[in-house]
């Protein structure tokens, strides 16, 4: 069992979701829904103690799924009041361990099992900060066991929780290194400043991987898609361009100044006039409106234009590109 979280008309909805093997894959289903406040269903005796409402077995059985104990305090724990949280933390950290020592022994090889890359690097990352993931290949098997025996939906979920760790200044980092756009650049910087690349470039890589995703059917085994984006792809397109890479060195820039300045050619610098003008004529907004738009509305507009634009679902690929060059030029000249 494992807890989902779903935005149902733009506020958050709980469930208790399981995954069960179907033919050669892992499906999902729905056994309780929790409503939009698990922590109604904790029960405070008193003192430091808690224990989750009997209704909640109850409710399991019907689905006939027995519940472990375990499973759920692990389940209704970040709804716990905070004060008893701090008090238990120590106990339950001690009991982690020891449940750890008991379990069964991850093989250290395992044929049949196969996890997918945007997983791995995924995991990767949010275990070690990397930008440089050589090794990946190499991390044994035992590794990635949170994925062993998952549904798509589940692994999301799992993975949404582990993203909270990361710090909003480490989204467009994290996004660049999972969808390996350091593969189609030869900048011997690309791996580890990929703020110093065209940023045009990267974004339009970042688009292509993600609609490769997308259509991705082995990613997507057993579960539902649809032409839209998946909103479990949607949260990697926010992070992508609802932030900027961290702010960059004293040494960087200089760096990316010696690069420029040593090339033969130079791009003409548009006008504020023609970019204003070619932007409202991609995004069929006003120029005042476009002009007066902060970073955060911009990338907003371009999101809900690129998504039905794009030619993936039926949207014309010229158009497209026209609406993405005119939000980086008219990117640039915001503050």
């Amino acid at each position: 069992m494992y807890l989902a979280l779903e935005k149902i008309n733009g506020k958050p909805r709980y469930f208790i979701r399981e995954s069960y093997r179907h033919a050669d894959h892992f499906l999902s289903r729905n056994l309780l829904d929790l409503g939009a406040d698990p922590g109604s269903y904790i029960i405070y005796p008193g003192g430091n103690s808690f224990y989750i409402d009997p209704v909640v077995e109850d409710r399991l059985m019907d689905r006939g799924t027995q519940a472990d104990p375990d499973e759920l305090e692990d389940i209704f724990w970040p709804f716990v009041h905070p004060e008893i949280r701090r008090a238990l933390a120590p106990f339950r950290s001690r009991e982690k361990r020891h449940q750890a020592r008991r379990q069964k022994k991850w093989p250290e090889n395992k044929a049949d099992t196969k996890f997918h890359i945007f997983d791995r690097r995924r995991m990767h990352y949010l275990r070690f900060g990397q930008m440089n993931q050589r090794d990946i290949d190499r991390l044994p098997l035992k590794f990635f066991r949170l994925l062993h025996n998952k549904s798509r939906d589940e692994i999301e979920q799992a993975l949404m929780d582990m993203e909270t760790v990361l710090a909003p200044q480490e989204y467009k980092a994290y996004t660049y290194v999972i969808f390996d756009l350091q593969q189609f650049f030869y900048e011997s910087y690309a791996r580890e400043a990929p703020q110093m690349l065209s940023i045009d470039n990267v974004d339009f890589h970042f688009i292509e991987q993600v609609c490769c995703l997308h259509r991705d059917r082995s990613f997507w085994a057993g579960m539902k898609t649809s032409d839209r984006l998946h909103h479990y792809l949607v949260r990697y397109v926010l992070m992508y361009f609802d932030h900027d890479f961290a702010a960059r060195s004293i040494m960087e820039d200089y760096l990316r100044q010696f690069i420029n300045s040593r090339r033969d050619y130079h791009v003409p610098t548009a006008t504020l006039a023609s970019i204003l003008k070619n932007g409202s004529s991609a995004f069929g907004e006003p120029q005042a409106l476009l002009k007066k738009m902060s970073r955060k509305e911009l990338a907003r507009l371009y999101r809900q234009k690129a998504l039905d634009m794009h030619p993936d679902i039926g949207g014309d690929h010229d158009e497209f590109v026209k609406l993405t060059e005119a939000y980086h030029a008219l990117l640039k000249m915001k503050p």
